[in-house]
């Protein structure tokens, strides 16, 4: 990416569209607008013009955003036009001869953080926001892109240079008569209160992970027990294979299902047993892994096939009688019917009980790898600061490197590399 440009991208995703939004961002934006638009028009205000040079391309509405009031804090425009295929490729050849260059992915919004309209946590919670297929997701991703981690993030750092002036100014000053010898009595109680609270946050990290990646429910069991047909009706779609062979299922299938906003995801799987194809033995093998990984453990049992004393089976959640159809369920917590339906309504809300004690109540701000390696960095930190107060000048260089990990976090340094990676994820015109 090359700052000093000016870019342009189609932002509304592919034509033909009713309508298609393109983006620039820049320095020549003003003049590139004022060439195709006859004018530029008052500063966010939409008015309708015609769109063109020498030649009418089009006639849509104009926007202008001079910066830094703007989302790159640039200048910016946005030309909202008819989604016609040709129409857009007119106008960005257009807009390129003008000296606008198309956007890289995701290059709109790295300007905006290193103009500093966005923190590193903001754009990760857009990210989320563009990919967001729930409810829950949606709401998790907002609430992160509109800064609510950021604040969280602001009240601890804000904390900590206090405390950091505090025993900085001890040891700068400790020759001032103004200044005493030692470190007030309640210094320690204050870094044990900001540990405890990094420390309740961190513990929140798993659950919005759930929330943003979704619940793995893994459906295991013996052979022909019904999981592929199980699979099918709880996704209402003939997804898997099914027949009565045994071992068809070979390889782990995921597949996304929607429970009242919460995203999660099925894994069909190989039945267990021991067998002497390969290919069967790896599926095997599969299998047991997502099991072990899983959220959430259905096990399987159908009235035709024999028990199994897995000690896998105590790792089920929730135990399903499946082929209720055929033969009485016996012991099992739910009964279902794939060919009938019986069951199903009530076996997705067992689930859904399971799942809402993953998920937890309250913000689930943090979600990512990210954000617990950086709140563990920050409370190891803290715990050394506050072992080391008979050393000032150790537990002021332990401060700091608390301080450190959530200047990481929020992207003030070592954001290059993260920047690099999340950006390339981002469509382009985003």
């Amino acid at each position: 990416m090359r700052s000093g440009d000016t870019i342009v991208a189609l932002s509304s995703g592919a034509t033909p569209s009713g309508v298609a939004v393109i983006r620039l961002s820049g320095p020549s934006v003003s003049s590139i607008v004022a060439t195709i638009a006859g004018s530029l028009p008052e500063p966010r205000r939409l008015v309708l013009r015609p769109i063109g040079n020498h030649s009418l391309l089009d006639r849509g509405l104009v926007a202008w955003f001079p910066g830094p009031a703007s989302f790159t804090g640039e200048d910016c425009a946005e030309l909202q036009v008819h989604g016609s295929p040709a129409g857009v490729r007119a106008i960005l050849k257009l807009l390129t001869q003008l000296g606008a260059r198309l956007a890289e992915a995701g290059e709109f919004t790295r300007r905006a953080f290193e103009n500093g309209k966005l923190d590193l946590v903001e754009i990760e919670g857009l990210g989320d926001l563009l990919d967001a297929e729930t409810e829950n997701q949606r709401r998790q991703a907002l609430a992160r892109f509109e800064g609510g981690l950021t604040q969280r993030i602001d009240g601890w750092r804000h904390h900590l240079l206090d405390l950091r002036a505090e025993i900085e100014a001890n040891l700068d000053f400790s020759d001032e008569g103004d200044v005493g010898d030692a470190l007030p009595a309640s210094f320690g109680a204050d870094i044990a209160a900001l540990r405890a609270d990094i420390d309740t946050a961190l513990q929140s990290v798993e659950h919005g992970r759930i929330i943003r990646e979704g619940i793995r429910v893994a459906l295991a069991g013996p052979p022909n027990a019904g999981k592929s047909s199980l699979l099918n009706a709880l996704a209402k779609s003939d997804i898997a294979i099914v027949t009565d062979e045994a071992g068809t299922t070979r390889d782990v299938r995921e597949v996304p299902l929607d429970i009242n906003g919460q995203l999660y995801v099925l894994l069909d799987l190989a039945g267990l047993r021991d067998t002497d194809s390969k290919a069967e033995a790896e599926g095997v093998r599969r299998a047991r892994l997502a099991i072990e990984q899983a959220d959430i453990v259905l096990w399987l049992q159908a009235p035709d096939i024999a028990a199994t004393d897995d000690p896998l089976v105590e790792r089920a959640d929730i135990t399903v009688a499946t082929k209720s159809d055929l033969d009485h369920p016996g012991s099992a917590d739910i009964a279902v019917s794939a060919m009938t339906g019986a069951g199903i309504n009530d076996l997705l809300a067992a689930i859904e009980i399971v799942g809402q004690g993953l998920t937890g109540t309250g913000s689930m701000l943090l979600s990512r790898e990210r954000d617990r390696l950086a709140l563990t960095a920050a409370v190891a930190a803290l715990d050394q600061a506050a072992a080391q107060l008979a050393q000032p000048e150790l537990a002021a260089e332990s401060l700091r490197q608390a301080s450190q990990a959530l200047e990481r976090l929020i992207g003030r340094i070592d954001a290059e590399r993260v920047l690099d990676r999340l950006f390339s994820s981002f469509c382009i015109g985003k």
